[in-house]
């Protein structure tokens, strides 16, 4: 019977296809999906700011502040909700910093690359709201290439199945659970996680034509999705990870941090379109921060002694004479 799903599941690349040397630099499949993701989001974020009234260039220099602090914050949630890789008996400190093994957790890289974008937006004069709104369908799409670095990586897939589309790993890989028999199948939660986030950003997308989702509304619309999805998927899942007991259920931690971001954003989302006003559509620059607006502090002297026009000095038309008749 194995040797029957086997013949009808998904194989996992061959190890040498995680990694390979160009001369003295290695390049990881991992990173190159990760890179892939963002250039796509950002693509697509450029595109949807522009159809809001934004500048094109803005969205790269609020990226490169949001992108270096995603990716610091995701590390550290993921060494904090898996520690026994890096702090237990069989733990190497060392491997911290070395994500191109793999290990990206999501609200991390989110709660930490949004203080990058604040940080980008107010530098170039953005509203956060304004930026997250024309980001978020991107941001899902970065996670739906990104995943495919687990694939890569032969990691993060769920318990044994027998269903067709069974994940194939490879039993010598580090990653093979203990006590599993060799051609044994498990949820390719890689794969579901991938489809979930392209379903969300057509989803996504095909709202905004419908809906006015400004003033925060689509990224906490976005949030509500992918958490939706992500409870579902990470209690498939199988490998290390911290398990937290709530009113008496043990669940992993990411399970847990779901379903509290899924309802903070439910909530927030209802209060959003409840306290929605006709017109309700700010410009996505800052009060004085728009394009062309002079800022009074640096105006210039001159600037400010500059004679005014009075109503004599008009002729009949109402057009300004002066007062050499010029």
């Amino acid at each position: 019977m194995i040797g029957a799903a086997i013949a009808a599941s998904i194989p996992s690349p061959p190890p040498q296809w995680a990694s390979f040397d160009l001369g003295p630099v290695t390049i990881h499949a991992y990173a190159l999906c990760i890179l892939a993701g963002i250039i796509l989001a950002l693509i697509l974020t450029q595109r949807r700011f522009v159809s809001f009234g934004g500048h094109a260039d803005t969205v790269w220099d609020i990226a490169i502040w949001a992108i270096p602090f995603g990716i610091v914050g995701g590390r550290l949630y993921h060494v904090i909700s898996s520690p026994d890789a890096y702090f237990g008996p069989q733990g190497d400190l060392a491997r911290i910093p070395q994500i191109w093994q793999g290990g990206l957790g999501i609200w991390g890289a989110i709660a930490l690359g949004a203080v990058g974008a604040w940080i980008g937006a107010r530098r170039a004069g953005v509203r956060l709201s304004a930026f997250a709104d024309a980001a978020a369908p991107g941001v899902l799409l970065a996670q739906a290439v990104g995943r495919l670095g687990n694939w890569f990586n032969q990691e993060l897939f769920g318990a044994p199945t027998t269903l067709p589309w069974g994940l194939e790993i490879d039993a010598d890989n580090a990653n093979f659970p203990l006590g599993q028999e060799p051609g044994t199948l498990f949820h390719p939660t890689f794969l579901y996680e991938l489809l979930w986030n392209l379903a969300g950003v057509a989803l996504l997308l095909l709202l905004a034509r419908k809906l006015r989702l400004r003033g925060g509304r689509m990224v906490w619309l976005y949030v509500v999705y992918y958490t939706l999805g992500r409870v579902w998927i990470e209690t498939l899942r199988i490998d290390d990870a911290e398990l937290v007991t709530l009113f008496g259920v043990t669940q992993r931690l990411n399970v847990w941090t779901s379903i509290a971001v899924l309802l903070v954003a439910v909530g927030i989302l209802v209060y959003l379109f409840v306290r929605r006003r006709p017109g309700d559509n700010p410009s996505v620059y800052l009060p004085g921060r728009e394009p062309g607006t002079i800022d009074t502090d640096t105006a210039t002297d001159t600037d400010a002694e500059l004679p005014s026009r009075s109503s004599s000095e008009r002729d009949g038309r109402g057009n300004v004479t002066g007062t050499n008749g010029s």
